[in-house]
């Protein structure tokens, strides 16, 4: 009884609205029944009171159709029925028409109430399937979760009554951090000191509204719950009720749906209850996907990490393993007392050694070369060189039994290159070409026909790269697989250094297939202009 009342108070057009209605149509009724029964002579005009009843049925209810059904029979009485103006019946068989008149009155109110009811019912079934439908849409189409919250709670500002809804995420409600408010539309920090994003602070109050839903079918319903000892901050909506709903999964809670109201709005109806709830299900269950997403992203991280530290180990193991073991026989040879020396063999023992050191060393560097690389680490110093004074520099230093053959043209303009860098880069690019190329290889040179790019290419004669391969080359640790190589197949990181040096300097690095049958790696680099020589310009003024 207590709840009736307050619903009363809280909403006044309850009561106003059916005795507005009631009160009207049995006002036309009365005047409808003494027109026909003084015009037309009509001496039972009991029926049209059932108009009155039916409205008030369909507009108001049950108990409204009841209690107008009751006064149009006490009306009738009271001023057709004889004697007039009494709520006396004369004659006994008037009785009988009366109470069958009350009967079919109260039935047929009933029966349009519960039609007005199933109508009513069933657009708030549409609405709230509208609702969610919208609301899982959201959730399953949107780019993230900070996203999809935005989308679901600007829904559910739509379906219900609010001033405002906010979902915080966390374990408890004081560790909560915002994700989506509807007074700003932003991500913001549950802390109401820290908020700089524009939207007012968030109520904070002794004693929230909290659903308190049951795993059977009984219905959820809103407690009354205190939630500590901190005074309310101003919020500017008076006396507003804050509800809550927790976000959580089974065995887990995941944080709050807040909702604040307006003081003479009371707890959210079953309708939007049902919605309320069904979007605090679906959000929890959205959290717990990002979470497992994000669980899977950094499992997979690092599986694929420690697959590429495997392999770089497996790499720098069997590569270091190979010159380590012929430094060692060679230098103990050499300290063998019982092995006797000539002096062009212990000349081709020392040159092996430092062939052998100096693999290591390259080794090494492109290591850290790489390294420097993903960390964005490399700072070139670019200066004009000339074309053919590097790339005979590293021809000469790269030991080989294959025919190595420098085709490079005397007009070439300078490069703008760092000189180190490009040292690395064409010596990358030749010993790949030692290694998986034929017997023959040619380095060679051109300016593009538009100028301001000078093309060094490096290729052989070899069985080639399959075009599947060549988009795969400069990738870290992509090794092709060949014949006859076993397991002597490098680390596979020469030409991802090479790309990554080339890159730094402002050039390019693309591979395709060579005339000669093999690979062929183009390297592009910027050149500089050549100024005219100062007697040539004398020269030609005096001309």
């Amino acid at each position: 009884m207590a709840s009736v009342i307050r619903e009363l108070r809280r909403r006044p057009g309850l009561v106003l609205r059916p005795i507005a209605i009631s009160g009207a149509t049995l006002a036309a009724a009365t005047v409808a029944i003494a027109v026909l029964q003084a015009v037309a002579r009509i001496p039972a005009a009991a029926p049209v009171y059932l108009l009155p009843v039916l409205a008030v049925g369909v507009a108001c209810g049950t108990v409204s159709a009841v209690a107008t059904a009751v006064i149009s029979f006490l009306l009738y009485d009271f001023l057709f029925t004889q004697p007039v103006y009494a709520l006396t019946v004369r004659d006994p068989n008037e009785w009988l028409d009366l109470l069958l008149y009350l009967a079919v009155a109260v039935a047929i109110g009933r029966l349009a109430a519960l039609q007005a009811e199933r109508a009513t019912e069933a657009s708030l079934r549409a609405r709230e399937a509208q609702a969610l439908f919208r609301i899982s849409r959201a959730l399953s189409t949107s780019g993230s979760l900070s996203q999809a919250a935005r989308l679901v709670l600007a829904e559910l500002a739509a379906s219900t009554t609010t001033d405002r809804i906010w979902v915080g995420l966390g374990s408890t409600a004081p560790a909560e951090q915002t994700l989506a408010d509807t007074a700003s539309g932003e991500t913001a920090s549950r802390d109401t000191a820290s908020r700089d994003d524009g939207a007012p602070p968030q109520p904070v109050a002794t004693w929230v509204v909290v659903l308190q839903r049951t795993p059977d079918d009984e219905p959820a319903h809103w407690t009354r719950t205190h939630v500590g000892s901190r005074a309310r901050m101003p919020t500017g909506q008076g006396e507003s009720a804050i509800h809550r709903i927790r976000i959580e999964v089974p065995g887990e809670v995941l944080g709050s749906l807040w909702i604040v109201r307006g003081p003479t709005d009371g707890d959210p109806d079953r309708v939007e209850t049902r919605i309320l709830s069904a979007a605090a299900d679906q959000l929890g269950q959205a959290v717990r996907r990002d979470q497992l997403a994000r669980d899977a992203l950094e499992a997979e991280v690092v599986r694929r990490s420690d697959g590429l530290k495997t392999a770089l180990l497996d790499s720098v193991s069997h590569d270091l393993r190979t010159p380590l073991a012929t430094i060692r026989a060679a230098a103990g040879s050499l300290l063998d007392p019982a092995i006797r020396w000539t002096e062009a063999e212990r000349r081709d023992a020392l040159r092996s050694i430092d062939l052998e050191a100096e693999r290591m060393n390259r080794l090494v560097r492109n290591l850290l070369d790489l390294s420097r690389i993903e960390g964005d680490a490399l700072r070139p110093e670019l200066e004009p060189h000339d074309v053919d004074e590097l790339v005979d520099r590293v021809v000469r230093r790269i030991a080989t039994g294959k025919k190595v053959r420098v085709d490079l043209p005397p007009d070439l303009p300078p490069i703008l290159v760092d000189d180190t860098y490009l040292d690395e880069v064409v010596t990358n690019l030749v010993e790949n070409a030692v290694r998986h190329g034929g017997p023959t290889i040619r380095v060679g040179a051109l300016e593009s026909r538009d100028g301001g790019v000078v093309v060094i290419t490096v290729e052989d004669d070899g069985e080639g790269v399959p075009d599947a391969d060549l988009g795969h080359l400069f990738e870290k640790f992509y090794r092709v697989s060949r014949r006859g190589e076993g397991s002597r197949r490098g680390m596979g990181i020469g030409l991802t250094v090479a790309n990554g040096l080339t890159l730094a300097m402002g050039g390019t690095l693309a591979a395709g297939r060579s005339p000669l049958g093999g690979l062929a790696l183009h390297l592009r680099l910027p050149s500089v202009a050549i100024p005219p020589e100062p007697a040539l310009v004398a020269a030609s003024d005096r001309s």
